[in-house]
C-alpha cells in the first residue's frame, strides 16, 4: 500500500473526528513530528500504529485501509 494513501486517509479521519495534530499526536502517546510523518508519508505507519489510531478514532483498520474503493468512495463518505 502506498504511504502516502495511508497518511491522508489518517488525516482525513483525524480532521473528521476534530482533532488537531497536537491533540491526536499526544492522545497516540507519539511526537507530532512523527504523526506528521506519517500523515505526509514519509514515514510508513506499523501495524500497532494503525491499531492505535483505528482505536483513538473509535474506526475499524479495515475503514483507514487505502483502496480502490475507499479511494473512490472517500470524499463521499468523509462528507457524512
Amino acid at each position: 500500500m502506498g504511504t502516502n494513501k495511508w497518511g491522508k486517509r489518517i488525516k482525513a479521519f483525524r480532521k473528521l473526528k476534530g482533532y488537531t495534530q497536537i491533540q491526536f499526536a499526544d492522545e497516540l502517546g507519539v511526537s507530532v513530528s512523527h504523526l506528521g510523518d506519517i500523515e505526509r508519508g514519509k514515514r510508513k505507519p506499523t501495524q500497532e500504529n494503525l491499531e492505535e489510531i483505528a482505536d483513538c478514532l473509535q474506526i475499524s483498520v479495515e475503514e483507514l485501509q487505502p483502496n480502490i474503493n475507499n479511494e473512490h468512495n472517500e470524499k463521499r463518505d468523509l462528507e457524512y
